[in-house]
């Protein structure tokens, strides 16, 4: 279930990847990322990925106890720490034009009715090649063979109707009670009928800064309590924007001739998207600001962070395959 480590890819995740081999003298400085973008980098991105993954799954050959050496806490704090900045500059415009007031759910719909960022779920459906489609799916391997995963860690830091609705969304995600079902199963069955490799981390190496990103902030909002209204809000955005993709990669799955296991994958979650949209804005996000009035920013923030690291990662992806498209098919 661990994930080997990877090479580095710059002074950053060098530093990282020597303590956690052990290799790193005391107080080692971290490398300045002052003037870096840090939601795209690479080196950034990895060496925080890598941080938080040591509290998650665990890597091949480093020392679980290292998730609590004050060193490696100290570098994760100053990684985490310039992360939500980062999320915050790109946030910023995004929350100033969200109406103030007491309704969450319509602050939270206005943020998602603003949502105009590029459709790679279209282009899949549309015109993408096997090629392509197959870039698609070892990218969001990064998080889908770990799927819910992130959210998970925040059902014992709420209470009320939030948990019980965050448990009954993660209930579905997980499998219904059927390990055969449980959703990452179900991507790794997809790359398997595509011959791609499914073991986690297989493609660590391919991921670029932005797709670590949009998987970071789902693990430095889901592994902090702190950050627990961020990653209720970072859901309710993640589901809310779901059912329809999901509904075009499938179809775009099948134009292409690939294995139904792909387009099954997606054809799972057209309808649970769209019933989880629900439970994580009305029974999740609500009843949570209800019970701590002062977590409202964070919830948005959450949304917020969501909706723009999609959107910077899909144009990253389309401006790589500008050169790339194959002639449009007829709808």
């Amino acid at each position: 279930m661990t994930i080997p480590l990877p090479p580095a890819r710059g002074p950053v995740s060098e530093l990282v990847l020597g303590l956690l081999r052990g290799e790193c003298p005391a107080l080692t400085p971290l490398p300045a990322t002052s003037g870096v973008d840090v939601l795209t980098d690479g080196d950034t991105q990895l060496a925080l990925w890598l941080l938080l993954e040591l509290q998650h799954r665990g890597l091949q050959g480093v020392d679980d106890d290292l998730e609590r050496d004050p060193q490696v806490v100290a570098v994760l704090r100053t990684l985490e720490d310039a992360h939500v900045a980062a999320l915050r500059e790109l946030t910023h415009d995004r929350l100033a034009l969200v109406d103030t007031g007491d309704d969450l759910a319509a602050q939270i719909a206005e943020l998602l009715a603003g949502d105009d960022g590029p459709s790679l779920a279209e282009f899949l459906r549309r015109r993408a090649d096997v090629g392509q489609f197959h870039e698609f799916l070892r990218q969001r391997s990064i998080y889908h063979l770990v799927e819910s995963d992130p959210h998970a860690f925040v059902v014992p830091r709420i209470d009320g109707r939030a948990k019980v609705a965050l448990a009954e969304l993660q209930y579905d995600e997980m499998g219904a009670g059927r390990p055969e079902a449980l959703h990452s199963r179900l991507f790794a069955q997809a790359l398997q009928a595509c011959g791609i490799d499914a073991s986690l981390g297989a493609h660590l190496d391919e991921a670029r800064g932005t797709t670590l990103a949009v998987n970071t902030t789902m693990l430095v909002f889901g592994l902090r309590r702190r950050w627990r209204g961020a990653a209720m809000g970072h859901l309710a955005a993640f589901e809310s924007t779901s059912s329809l993709p999901c509904r075009r990669i499938a179809a775009g799955a099948r134009r292409l001739g690939l294995p139904e296991a792909v387009a099954a994958y997606y054809d799972e979650h057209v309808e649970a998207d769209a019933v989880h949209e629900q439970l994580a804005v009305r029974d999740i996000c609500v009843p949570l600001v209800d019970d701590e009035p002062h977590l409202r920013g964070d919830v948005l923030l959450g949304v917020a962070a969501c909706l723009e690291l999609d959107a910077l990662a899909a144009g990253e992806q389309l401006a790589l395959w500008s050169s790339q498209v194959p002639q449009e098919v007829p709808a």
